[in-house]
């Protein structure tokens, strides 16, 4: 078994926690991946990518998921642990709490969103995220352990109507970068799930202009808390998976048929 860690800001470090450290670039049918770090961790094969590229390159609607996917998936990855950082749209939920989300909806507008353009497959996501994965990740006790996570396309923050908008909707925290990778995964039938890093408040929940540096400053403070959440959860993962995610393609896909096209 070989889990894939997706990192946002600041957890890079969980690479020098392992052992026989490589590095590798996979040319995809999307184009190449960002470099990937391989090594071993509590004895299990473990791929580390930046999902915006070396030095925070891209921003979050310029990242090629398609490609960060594909790469992991040929990489023999079968569970992704990704983490976000995210704004709150509910004061009990602050600055500085870890959120594992249990569900989504998704207001990206541009981003390519499935590798199936040629073949018509309906991916089921009626519990998009991995429950063995997120139920791993609960029992630590150092999470909130469930929310719906809200993706905006960015880069730009949320209105302040916007973020009315999603609270009526049920949203828990608001992000930029869980989606499309998280329903890319589900096609590739790769375990996914999400650890949310709250580094402040959507807009007018919280009287304060919000800045990118309040977002690097909060995501630091959770930083070494993160990477040892990580490195715990990696070894308690089991080696065989007992969740529906690896048998996701399973009934999605409609078989052409020569006597109808009403599909």
């Amino acid at each position: 078994m070989t889990i894939g860690i997706i990192g946002g800001t600041g957890i890079y470090e969980i690479v020098e926690l392992g052992e026989d450290v490589k590095t590798r670039v996979i040319d995809t049918p999307y184009g190449p991946s960002p470099e990937m770090s391989l090594f071993k961790l509590h004895d299990k094969d473990v791929v580390f990518m930046s999902r915006h590229s070396v030095g925070h390159a891209k921003p979050p609607h310029m990242i090629n998921y398609q490609a960060n996917i594909w790469a992991m998936k040929e990489m023999g990855v079968e569970r992704i642990m990704a983490t976000n950082a995210v704004g709150s749209l509910d004061m009990p939920i602050k600055p500085g709490d870890l959120v594992v989300p249990h569900d989504f909806l998704d207001f990206t507008k541009m981003r390519k969103n499935t590798f199936y353009d040629d073949r018509v497959v309906h991916v089921d996501v009626t519990e998009p995220y991995c429950p063995e994965l997120r139920d791993i990740l609960i029992s630590s006790g150092q999470v909130i352990g469930e929310g719906v996570y809200i993706c905006t396309e960015g880069p730009r923050f949320e209105t302040t109507a916007e973020i009315r908008m999603y609270r009526r909707l049920g949203g828990t925290v608001v992000g930029m970068t869980g989606l499309p990778e998280l329903v890319l995964a589900r096609e590739l039938e790769m375990c996914y799930a999400s650890i949310c890093t709250v580094s402040n408040y959507g807009a007018s929940i919280s009287p304060v202009k919000l800045t990118i540096d309040e977002v690097f400053e909060e995501v630091e403070k959770k930083r070494l808390l993160l990477i040892e959440l990580i490195s715990d959860i990696i070894s308690k993962i089991p080696e065989n998976c007992s969740c529906p995610c690896v048998h996701a393609l399973e009934g999605a896909e409609v078989k052409p048929s020569l006597e109808s096209e009403d599909l």
